[in-house]
């Protein structure tokens, strides 16, 4: 295929167009969300919208949170590039939401209780120790970063790719931020989870599109299809062998795992009006995965037809490509992918509006607030936190300039790090006897495992990610700990009182 003469769908003057309406859109919503509530003045308010986001907005911005820019952009490619052996970023989300079901509803309880603002606040609250906070705190901040690093990355090749170069990736990336801080900075919480809202539902209208499209581009038959990549590519098309099996397994466990302690999810699990409606929002998720995941796999499969070899580089723009080819068949076509074009564009930036309203609440909220000037004022602790995002926009931006690889090698990094506090929360609301100290050596032991697999060059050993071997070490020190070294009496104590108050709580639900 000849890329650099095809000819485009909606490149040059339309792109532009549906960019600058977005961006005004957005910032617009931010203006509304903001307007006349001095946002500014309450870090609950400005970070958590007031905990009172209903059924509708908490199931979207929950949607938004796990479907990023990367499901779409990201996704596709690598199905391209893996073939059938892809089918785990299926069942990977829906083990998200069972983590999900399996811890939230029980922090939602103590959390409402409590007024926790972000999710060390839980850790805090559990352990009373200010060295289990402190590491818990730099493992989710590392996460969070790589996560945005992701999107602002994602945001880039997205805006190049549908546009086949018209708006290049450098200027795409700063725009979009300068329209994410703006209604961000002015609408809080509230505006992330309306413009989340919006997005997920032209996003999930414009997938199905682009997946008939690429049916009618493909002919529209799935047996001739599937018999095209047997001849052609068979290794992408046989079953998977034991090596393939072992690495999704892992995979299930990294991703499950890994993306329930995402900190801007677990502040959405406090931003409910009340636990049925968190419960409500989580039993809607379930579907998600063969909606969202599921039609983007079937999407990179039917490219491996229509674009057969494509390297590394060429298929991170596949989404691009498709989108102009589906855009070129007819008018119909053509606005919806205009339509979907915004709204990959806009889910990237939801997503990474959503990493951002989270680091900067973690700075503002469990570093500035608790040790640095515990007595400022909740105004002053806000207005550090937004500037904390700036900095860290600031060098992400330097970084994202020359990206370290493709999305997928990026996506897989952050998950090695972050999961390492699913002990913490999993066990720690279930399990009475788990003490600090395990978890302090736990966490810190996983993570450097993690951390030192990857950076020798070792990310996976026998097809399990170094993630997961850390997660083992962290759980088997955690436990084995807890039991050579329970709880003090003082933190008996502490843990009795949480005893009796989720049962007061639960009394009174």
């Amino acid at each position: 295929m000849e890329e650099e003469t095809q000819e485009l769908a909606f490149a040059g003057t339309d792109a532009i167009v549906i960019l600058c309406l977005y961006g005004v859109a957005m910032i617009l919503i931010g203006w509304w969300s903001g307007r006349g509530k001095q946002l500014g003045k309450s870090v609950s308010d400005y970070y958590l919208a007031g905990r009172n986001l209903g059924v509708i907005t908490l199931f979207f911005t929950l949607y938004a949170t796990q479907y990023s820019g990367n499901t779409v952009v990201g996704y596709a490619p690598q199905a391209y590039r893996e073939g059938f052996s892809w089918l785990q970023s299926i069942p990977f989300f829906t083990l998200i939401i069972g983590v999900y079901l399996l811890f939230a509803p029980r922090l939602y309880v103590i959390g409402k209780k409590q007024n926790f603002i972000t999710p060390t606040d839980w850790i805090t609250h559990r352990f009373q120790s200010r060295a289990v906070t402190i590491l818990a705190i730099v493992l989710m901040l590392w996460g969070l970063a790589n996560y945005l690093l992701e999107q602002l990355v994602a945001i880039g090749h997205a805006v190049a790719g549908l546009t086949a170069g018209a708006i290049p990736y450098g200027w795409a990336v700063i725009g979009f931020i300068v329209i994410m801080l703006t209604y961000e900075w002015l609408g809080g919480m509230r505006a992330v989870a309306i413009t989340d809202a919006l997005q997920g539902i032209i996003l999930m209208i414009g997938i199905a599109i682009m997946l008939a499209g690429a049916l009618v581009l493909s002919g529209g038959g799935v047996g001739d299809l599937t018999a095209s990549i047997a001849v052609q590519q068979p290794e992408k098309i046989g079953v998977p062998d034991l090596a393939t099996n072992v690495n999704w397994l892992s995979m299930l466990i990294l991703v499950g795992f890994g993306a329930a302690m995402y900190p801007h999810a677990v502040q959405r699990i406090y931003s409910s009006r009340s636990e049925r409606i968190l419960k409500r929002s989580l039993a809607r998720m379930t579907w998600m995965p063969f909606i969202t995941s599921g039609v983007v796999f079937v999407v990179g499969i039917i490219c491996i037809d229509l674009y057969p070899g494509l390297d590394v580089s060429a298929s991170e723009q596949l989404v691009g490509l498709l989108a102009n080819d589906v855009a070129g068949l007819h008018p119909f076509f053509y606005w919806t992918m205009v339509l979907l074009f915004g709204a990959v564009v806009g889910a990237i930036v939801s997503t990474a509006d959503s990493v951002l309203l989270s680091f900067s609440s973690m700075i503002s909220h469990d570093i500035y607030g608790r040790y640095i000037d515990p007595e400022a004022p909740q105004q002053r602790k806000v207005m550090v936190g937004k500037l904390a995002g700036i900095v860290l926009i600031a060098l992400l931006l330097w970084i994202a300039w020359n990206p370290p690889g493709t999305l997928y090698q990026i996506f897989v990094l952050k998950f090695e790090i972050l999961v390492q506090v699913a002990p913490a929360f999993v066990l720690g609301l279930y399990w009475k006897r788990l003490a600090a100290w395990p978890v302090f050596w736990g966490m810190l032991a996983g993570a450097v495992l993690a951390g030192a697999m990857t950076l020798t060059g070792n990310s996976t050993v026998f097809g399990i990610h170094g993630g997961v071997y850390g997660l083992a070490v962290n759980f088997a020190v955690c436990v084995a700990g807890s039991f050579l070294f329970p709880p003090t009496a003082g933190k008996q104590a502490e843990n009795s009182r949480m005893t009796s108050l989720e049962a007061a709580v639960q009394n009174a639900r």
